[in-house]
């Protein structure tokens, strides 16, 4: 068994000890403190940092002070601020990152050289031990190995730091032009406001200048034109005597009368001369228009020939015809022989076309319809009322003959019409589109008297009146009040 002297194993610890370069500085001389742990891990004690928190950490504080002082803070004072401290945010955002990474890379080269170099001393050392010793220098080397992934995972972790420093510098610097943005734009919009404000006060003050101005003019151009007028009435009061004015008015009242005289001749004449040339087509036509061509009356088809079919035996429609005779409009319901005018046949000519065994024989008006004497005046003083009161008989309801023939109210009133008896109402509506009016279109002698009322769809009545003048009354104001809400009351086909 070979014995090992002392002088031999010193000889041997210092061979193994001199390969270290004498250059290299140590943190501290002694190792580090490790622990084995679970599943052969090294665990390393903490250390207490002397130097303070670390940089991720004061980084956080200072970001959250700053968002409280920039929820406390206006928009002015944060871009003061920020305007205040952006070069020195930007030269820090710049500096700190180069300076740091110098750091660490000094910091990861130096680690990584004197682990190195600690691997391959101890790596040497193990060559010349056996037995107990070499078992702790495997150990010792098994630490430097795991010190150094430790040291790798640690550079890891401050590279990402560096890369949440770099973020946050460049949140700040976003912010900080996010905040100046927002200052000039509120700066931009207050100038704006200003520009328009100040236009609008330039415009109000030009207008009041020109209304100033024409103001001006205007007074002096009627004083000149009252003042010429003045000058113009004397002059006419200098060259004429008052004899020769009187005079002249004299002549041209003389004058007025003989054309008043010769118009109401020459309408005689004309209706001579419709009556003879009627009376010549009388001995030609079969059939003729009897009664008068006046609102308020009615017209009846009779025959003046022997050889006429009987007029129950034949078919009749009306028409109304433009003063032009250029517009032919039929008149919805008017297949009997009697008709009577209303208000919307004022001022045309009707016209009848009687039907029989497929020959048609065409009667028309020598004139247009004439309005009714003195119902202008009449209409005029209803409409100085609130409404206006009619009575009335029903003579049907809904296409059927009333039985009874007591009196009714008959109300027509600005908004709405009303028809009713006492307390009871037989129908209430305002003036719709759906609502008609219009003059009977059929009858007896009767229908001069009576008009229709469609209330509303389904809802009708024929109204028999005590006089004509009060039924074309009644129509004339119940449209004008119609008209007032934006309704044209007619019949049914009516063209309006």
């Amino acid at each position: 068994m070979t014995r090992v002297s002392p002088e031999f194993g010193d000889k041997m610890q210092m061979e193994a000890v001199l390969p270290v370069s004498a250059d290299v500085s140590f943190a501290s001389n002694h190792f580090p403190k490790y622990k084995i742990g679970p599943n052969n891990q090294i665990l390393e004690e903490a250390k207490q940092d002397a130097t303070g928190p670390p940089l991720k950490e004061v980084v956080a504080q200072e970001t959250t002070q700053l968002l409280e002082q920039q929820k406390r803070l206006s928009v002015r004072d944060l871009a003061s601020k920020f305007d205040k401290n952006l070069a020195a945010a930007a030269k820090l955002s710049d500096e700190v990152p180069k300076l740091i990474a110098r750091l660490r890379e000094v910091a990861s080269l130096e680690g990584h050289v004197l682990l190195k170099k600690l691997r391959d001393a101890l790596e040497s050392l193990r060559g010349h031990l056996a037995g107990r010793n070499k078992e702790d220098v495997e150990k010792a080397i098994s630490m430097v190995e795991a010190l150094a992934v430790k040291l790798t995972q640690r550079e890891g972790e401050l590279i990402q730091e560096k890369f949440e420093v770099k973020k946050l510098a460049n949140f700040l610097k976003q912010a900080s032009e996010d905040a100046k943005k927002l200052v000039n734009q509120e700066r931009s919009f207050a100038c704006a406001e200003i520009e328009s404000a100040r236009a609008v006060v330039q415009r109000f003050g030009e207008a009041l200048d020109e209304q100033e101005r024409i103001s001006q003019n205007s007074g002096k151009q009627d004083l000149e034109e009252l003042m010429e007028e003045v000058q113009q009435a004397r002059r006419i009061k200098m060259l004429h005597q008052p004899s020769k004015v009187m005079d002249m008015e004299h002549e041209l009242c003389a004058l007025r009368i003989q054309i008043r005289e010769k118009s109401i001749f020459s309408n005689k004449l004309q209706k001579e001369l419709a009556i003879s040339k009627r009376a010549e087509e009388k001995k030609f036509c079969l059939y003729e228009l009897d009664g008068s061509e006046t609102l308020g009356s009615h017209l009846r088809v009779q025959s003046c020939s022997d050889n006429a079919p009987e007029i129950s035996k034949c078919s009749i429609q009306w028409y109304r015809v433009s003063s032009e005779g250029s517009k032919k409009e039929l008149i919805s319901g008017a297949t009997k022989s009697i008709y009577a005018p209303e208000p919307f046949d004022v001022g045309r000519f009707l016209q009848a076309d009687i039907v029989s065994n497929g020959r048609k024989v065409t009667v028309t008006t020598t004139g247009c319809i004439d309005p009714a004497a003195g119902l202008e005046n009449y209409v005029e003083t209803l409409l100085r009322k609130p409404n206006a009161e009619f009575s009335v008989v029903i003579s049907q309801m809904n296409g059927q003959d009333h039985p009874s023939h007591s009196v009714h109210i008959f109300h027509v009133g600005k908004l709405r019409m009303k028809l009713c008896k006492g307390w009871i109402t037989k129908a209430r509506e305002s003036y719709s589109t759906s609502m008609q009016l219009c003059g009977v279109r059929g009858g007896g002698n009767a229908a001069s008297k009576a008009l229709f009322w469609q209330a509303r769809k389904g809802h009708s009545f024929v109204l028999a009146f005590e006089s004509e003048r009060e039924r074309n009354a009644a129509i004339i104001l119940a449209r004008r009040y119609a008209l007032d809400c934006n309704v044209m009351l007619a019949g049914p086909d009516d063209q309006v």
